[in-house]
């Protein structure tokens, strides 16, 4: 028999949108004949990406409105039982969605529930073993800005001085620096940052999430100071000097340009946006996910080093998935502006930007792939 292709939306909500006692939730729904938990799922629609359709089931039948990345997560199987008792073979490609909204008011909201659950509880819910797996394996990005505020002012106020006995206890270790706190207080910018300017892209208070991506910025910078003076003055150093300075510095390269991005939206005033600049900020948030789920597993190199792979694999692949959505919208706004030059420039420059961000996310893939060689 033959499979069906279906659509599904993997809904998601992160660090202070989660509940205080979970990093990452997912959204389950039930299903309206069996009342098993399931994800938003449809059939592809005429008209509509799949990620597209993947988010628009996802407003059907959960009640959210979010940032679709347009690359699938994963995909699983499972038999669709008919009226008539028969079983038709499904097979559904999965597609994050960063919640932004949940609504009180939405089509089949007396016909199931939803519920949020940490990642470990829905994948012990659902009854497909690949989507088992899927959820399990997703794992939340990095607390937002919330980390960076409490990370970085313990460390600019000095441990010693705030926790006498720990600064006398720590004059005693080998200096080591702060090296693993700082890539993870970074990668939380770069998850606020990413955020923030998939939002503006769908022309949602621009002037808000242009500040947005500034406030990121500045903090991104004074991260990479602090690890450039830690880099001089540290005896120890847990990776080779030159691969700390690439690493961070092709992280604060992407957060920079999402706000040369904001920025070239701010000259020229730009208000709308093409369906492909959306869906590659769409994969930005996604890059920015996973490269917050990466940058911790840096501590344990040898224990991580598989996962590592399969992470880096994910961003190098996302990054050329920008790069065609990049020549599709440069084709599209040439062909819309050709007695409207400036328009097609000013939107030129806003993709120019978008692909770099993109591209330092491979950067930072293949710094990592470079830590794993060199140390796992």
């Amino acid at each position: 028999m033959k499979v069906r292709q279906q659509i599904g939306a993997l809904p998601y909500r992160a660090g202070a949108e989660a509940e205080a006692e979970a990093s990452l939730q997912v959204l389950l729904i039930t299903s309206r004949d069996t009342g098993r938990w399931i994800l938003p799922k449809g059939n592809p629609i005429r008209g509509l990406s799949p990620h597209e359709a993947a988010a628009q089931e996802a407003w059907e039948e959960a009640g959210v409105r979010g940032i679709p990345c347009p690359v699938a997560i994963g995909r699983y199987s499972y038999a669709k039982r008919r009226r008539t008792g028969r079983t038709v073979p499904m097979d559904v490609s999965v597609f994050p969605l960063n919640v932004v909204e949940l609504l009180d008011n939405w089509p089949e909201r007396h016909e199931r529930t939803r519920r949020w659950f940490t990642p470990e509880e829905a994948a012990g819910l659902v009854a497909e073993t690949e989507l088992q797996q899927l959820i399990a394996g997703f794992r939340p990005p990095a607390a937002p800005s919330a980390l960076v505020q409490r990370v970085l002012p313990a460390f600019r106020a000095g441990l010693g001085r705030r926790f006498p006995m720990l600064g006398w206890f720590q004059s005693l270790m080998p200096k080591q620096g702060r090296f693993f706190d700082l890539f993870e207080a970074h990668a939380a910018t770069l998850v606020a940052g990413a955020d923030a300017l998939a939002r503006l892209l769908h022309g949602e208070q621009v002037e808000r999430h242009v500040a947005e991506i500034v406030a990121r910025e500045h903090e991104a910078d004074d991260i990479t100071r602090d690890v450039l003076q830690d880099v001089r003055r540290v005896f120890v150093t847990p990776f080779d000097r030159s691969a700390i300075t690439g690493l961070i510095g092709v992280m604060d390269d992407a957060i920079d340009q999402m706000n040369k991005t904001a920025g070239t939206v701010t000259l020229y005033g730009v208000t709308g946006f093409e369906p492909q600049m959306r869906d590659m900020a769409g994969i930005i948030v996604e890059c920015a996910r996973v490269t917050a789920e990466a940058i911790p597993l840096l501590r344990s190199l040898n224990a991580n080093a598989a996962r590592l792979n399969e992470l880096t694999e994910r961003l190098v692949s996302l990054e050329g998935d920008a790069d065609r959505l990049n020549e599709e919208g440069l084709k599209a706004l040439f062909a819309a502006n050709r007695e409207q030059p400036m328009e097609f420039i000013v939107g030129r420059e806003i993709y120019r930007h978008l692909e770099q961000v993109a591209d330092r996310f491979e950067d930072v893939a293949n710094e990592i792939q470079g830590l794993v060689i060199d140390h796992a």
